[in-house]
């Protein structure tokens, strides 16, 4: 679903339904896909994601006495209020509930002002109301989307003049502390920082931005997401685990990060991790996975569009064997749409269910979509929803 006229509309009429004042504006900010580039963000490597046009919107009103509101009209429960003074992270060790959902945007206003860009008593205090159309547990980022479109509204009532990039990096700070959630830069990157028509190629370490043309229509070309319709919780520990194991495999070679042992050498590098049978494939996917992106880049820029299926396939294996972050529901996909014809297919996002994406000739895409669904009805998975991927605009106010 597109941001229609009617979805500001329907945010601005949350919003005085449920604060009963009118809201300074309406801010979007999109879920994305991954094309090519998985859990290599933070090992300062190589991603290309693209957004999408599901967005999270968030109507918003500034507030002078320290009180932040928080209410979500796709979630259960009232108004959330809290003290922005009061905001801090829980340790790590201290086990509960950090919060739910409403533990995303209240981690930006604290990330604003840890940073020293919201300073003084009470500064950040607001209304914001919630709605989206970003599929929540989907691997799709709808978290990273909740917190973007929270820091691009309070950029703007407070005129803070940060850069996308730098709502991004406080975004990524709010989810790592006091979310709790260990990830990497790629998704909030994506929701501030994503054009439309394009993907965005990102060097997560050097923080370098480049929007690559990515126009399947006008190739015959669609490319389509499969939602598995399997959730997943990224703070279950899976996730930090896949990221610990990364991080030692770079100690174990002498590296500051994965990033750093060249595609060329990865035979040498695994023998010098034989005997921890888990490093050699973690190590061996980041390596081969920062080189599938750059594949994908020379290949797009040559615009040989469709010779990126196998690679995309190619990744999918990796990510299912050597980073075991697939699951039945995910390797179901790629296979049936494989034989019935896409191109190429892929899981996408963080793992363990969520969604895949499936390169397809428009003129098969209908053929393929039904083709994965009716491998779902067999194997007695619940039904996927499967809807194209629109290289969309990233994070904006929208009224």
């Amino acid at each position: 679903m597109s941001d229609s006229v009617s979805g500001p509309e329907r945010a601005a009429e949350g919003f005085r339904k449920v604060f009963g004042t009118e809201p300074e504006g309406v801010w979007a900010a999109p879920g994305r896909v991954n094309l090519i580039g998985e859990h290599t963000d933070y090992n300062d490597g190589f991603v290309m994601p693209l957004a999408l046009p599901h967005t999270c919107l968030a109507a918003a009103r500034a507030r002078t006495d320290g009180v932040l509101r928080l209410h979500s009209g796709d979630a259960p429960g009232g108004v959330v209020e809290l003290r922005v003074d009061d905001l801090a992270p829980v340790a790590d060790d201290a086990g509960g509930d950090r919060g739910g959902w409403a533990a995303y945007p209240a981690g930006v206003v604290w990330a604003l002002r840890d940073a020293g860009v919201l300073s003084g008593t009470g500064a950040g205090g607001a209304d914001l109301y919630y709605t989206s159309t970003v599929p929540t547990g989907a691997g799709l980022s709808s978290s990273a989307a909740l917190e973007v479109v929270t820091a691009t509204a309070l950029n703007e009532l407070y005129g803070l003049g940060l850069e996308p990039l730098r709502i991004a990096q406080l975004c990524q700070r709010a989810e790592n502390v006091f979310a709790g959630v260990p990830c990497g830069i790629l998704d909030q990157t994506a929701s501030a920082c994503c054009t439309e028509g394009n993907a965005l190629f990102l060097d997560t370490r050097e923080l370098s931005l480049r929007q690559v043309p990515f126009d399947l229509a006008a190739e015959g070309l669609r490319l389509l997401v499969v939602d598995t319709q399997v959730k997943h919780e990224l703070g279950d520990g899976a996730y930090a685990n896949r990221r610990a194991a990364c991080e030692a495999g770079a100690r174990a070679l002498g590296v500051r990060a994965l990033r750093d042992v060249a595609y060329e050498g990865l035979n040498d590098a695994l023998e010098a991790l034989a005997g921890d049978e888990t490093l050699v494939k973690r190590v061996r996917h980041v390596v081969t996975e920062n080189h599938r992106v750059e594949e994908v880049i020379e290949r797009l820029d040559a615009g040989a569009t469709r010779s990126i299926g196998p690679v995309l396939t190619d990744g999918h294996a990796s990510c299912r064997d050597d980073f075991e972050i697939s699951c039945a529901e995910l390797d179901l996909v790629v296979e049936a749409a494989n034989a019935a014809g896409a191109l190429g297919a892929r899981m996408t996002g963080g793992g363990f269910g969520g969604s895949a994406i499936v390169l397809v000739e428009e003129a098969d895409a209908e053929a393929v979509g039904k083709a994965v669904a009716e491998a779902f009805a067999a194997a007695g998975y619940r039904a996927p929803r499967i809807f194209p991927a629109v290289p969309s605009a990233g994070a904006r106010r929208l009224s």
